[in-house]
């Protein structure tokens, strides 16, 4: 048998939730070399979204090995020699990918200066529709090998971003959203209307209701079709966003109860999208996937077009509409210019290539990279001098000094924890989860009243 011709590639993928574990270890598969035998090591950033064991399988992404750990952990195991990956995949919020860069930075310095000059290629990005904050979830992010920008659009932007405070922008790079896929649209018998939550699109009460009467609306007025509100995490698991109105609980006061056509779903988005006929969302990412899919979707107007809402980012894609019209038969048609600019569907117009082809760039970025020699060390935007103020306050909330070293007394910062030690943190951890998921969020709503 002859010797295989796959070179073995060691990736290390770190997220915060269940929504960026999905982001990291699928983009980690889309941008490793074509010749590659990949080996992904998950790791979980210990904190209120870190992802449960039903989260996690309802992801469907598979890892050779995951495990739960803090910072300081983290930064512990990638200073180790024998923990030598090729490419790091920091799949976070962006203050965490801040704190990451000058951890890792710090690590690596030391590392280097007793001789060591290896290190992976950093890669990080977005997880979907990037609608607020950017010039600051971008600036959090510099400092990256590879700031992946999910469609031709959002590279323009970041490159904008970047050039206009003077930091380098070579780092962005274009690919597109790493789990769009499935089969093209066909008609289903009964026709199914599928409304994808979100966790804290709209947020308050009065909004999350509202969609949710017309949702009950829309299906009594339409008894021949399925309609099904597609919900993210269950009541006291957190994603990506608090949740602190969850759709489950609101339906239990429904005078009346649901309509025997209206069922709650949860499952991979995936699955859901292959059965609907239409899909309607205020702003989810998953618009871009039933897109991607030839799925008539909506997007919806009834609370306005505004930035905080996120449907803003949805302008010029013919997709936008109300309950109204949808109650009346209304169906969209989405223009073609912009979801090609979008990294969907892409190739129906001459403003983008396939999707296939998607990814090549960062193959292409990392494979040079790879077999360039030693890296430079990392150069983030933000630094004691650039952002005095702001900087150290990012570092401190993982234990980390305005330098990227451990904090004295960070967790785990010196020698792994004995037997004792881990129990206790397993409790603690509980009790935190608790406070943050439950305590919290109605001690907010008592401050509202």
């Amino acid at each position: 048998m002859p010797a295989s011709t796959e070179k073995s590639l060691r990736v290390a993928v770190l997220a915060d939730s269940d929504t960026r574990w999905k982001w990291g270890a699928l983009t980690a598969n889309r941008i490793a070399p074509a010749d590659s035998d990949i080996r992904l090591d998950g790791y979980l950033l210990r904190g209120r979204a870190t992802p449960t064991a039903r989260q996690l399988e309802e992801v469907g992404v598979c890892a050779d090995s995951l495990r739960e750990v803090t910072a300081v952990e983290f930064l512990r195991e990638m200073a180790r020699e024998e923990a030598a990956y090729d490419v790091l995949v920091l799949s976070l919020v962006g203050g965490g990918v801040q704190a990451m860069l000058h951890g890792l930075s710090h690590q690596w310095r030391e590392r280097a200066a007793a001789g060591s000059t290896k290190r992976p290629v950093v890669v990080t990005g977005y997880v979907g529709v990037v609608y607020e904050k950017l010039a600051d979830g971008l600036l959090l992010r510099h400092g990256a090998d590879l700031v992946l920008a999910n469609s031709r659009q959002d590279a323009d932007r970041f490159t904008a971003v970047y050039e206009g405070v003077g930091a380098d922008a070579s780092s962005v790079t274009e690919v597109a959203l790493p789990f769009l896929g499935g089969d093209p649209y066909e008609k289903h018998d009964p026709y199914t209307v599928v409304f994808a939550a979100q966790p804290s699109v709209p947020e308050s009460r009065k909004d999350r209701t509202y969609l949710l009467n017309r949702l009950v609306q829309h299906a009594g007025l339409h008894p021949d079709r399925e309609v099904l509100l597609k919900l993210r995490s269950r009541p006291g698991e957190h994603t990506t966003h608090i949740e602190e109105q969850p759709y489950q609980r609101l339906a239990e006061r429904i005078p009346g109860g649901l309509p025997a056509n209206l069922r709650l779903v949860y499952g991979h988005m995936g699955d859901v999208l292959d059965r609907t006929d239409l899909l309607v969302t205020v702003s989810s990412t998953a618009a871009l996937e039933s897109l991607h899919r030839r799925i008539p979707t909506v997007v919806l107007t009834d609370l306005g077009v505004r930035e905080s809402l996120g449907n803003h980012h949805f302008v010029g894609s013919g997709c936008l509409a109300s309950w109204d019209q949808l109650d009346d038969g209304h169906i969209p048609s989405p223009d073609e210019r912009w979801v090609a600019r979008q990294g969907v569907a892409a190739g129906s117009t001459a403003e983008g290539g396939s999707y296939e082809t998607a990814f090549d760039a960062a193959r292409e970025r990392i494979a040079a990279l790879l077999g360039g020699g030693p890296l430079p060390g990392l150069a983030p935007y933000y630094t004691p001098v650039t952002a005095p103020g702001y900087l150290p306050g990012i570092l401190a909330r993982h234990h980390l000094a305005p330098d990227g070293s451990p904090l004295p007394g960070a967790p785990d910062a010196d020698r792994e924890p004995g037997a004792v030690r881990q129990i206790v943190r397993r409790a603690a951890r509980g009790a935190y989860r608790h406070g943050v998921q439950r305590v919290a969020p109605v001690i907010r709503r008592m401050g509202e009243l």
